[in-house]
């Protein structure tokens, strides 16, 4: 795992956005259907737009029809972590980066196999890189 990434609201706010700012800092959310990664088709990899964590590849996305991209796995189960999140009266579980505590949306058990988890993330949170076609 890589190492933790610590800065300071003012160090955060003057590196994003303020969307990015308000979902990824003080777990916010996009509307749905408005992010540019919902309907995105491209293949690479989405990396957590506060650090460049490897978060999930394109080959595990799938369209939920909820509104947000949607995952059923991440690359890698240590590059993410997760919390009960009790708010809004609803019990659901947070997904964060495990690398700067980025706030990246939520995830349910209604994906499809093989893993029957849907990783619903917001487009803000992510930053998309595609593949590198292979040297001949």
């Amino acid at each position: 795992m890589s190492e933790k990434i610590m800065k300071s609201d003012e160090e955060w706010k003057s590196l994003l956005t303020p969307d990015q700012y308000r979902i990824t800092r003080q777990k916010g959310t996009e509307q749905a259907f408005t992010g540019k990664y919902c309907h995105f088709k491209e293949r690479g990899i989405y990396h957590c737009v506060c650090c460049g964590n490897e978060l999930f590849g394109s080959e595990t996305k799938f369209d939920s029809g909820t509104g947000w991209p949607s995952f059923y796995a991440p690359i890698s189960e240590d590059n993410i972590r997760t919390a009960e999140d009790e708010s809004f009266l609803m019990r659901r579980t947070e997904v964060l980066c495990s690398r700067c505590e980025a706030h990246l949306g939520h995830v349910f058990e209604d994906g499809p196999l093989p893993t029957g988890l849907r990783y619903c993330l917001n487009s803000a949170a992510l930053k998309f890189a595609g593949r590198m076609k292979p040297a001949i």
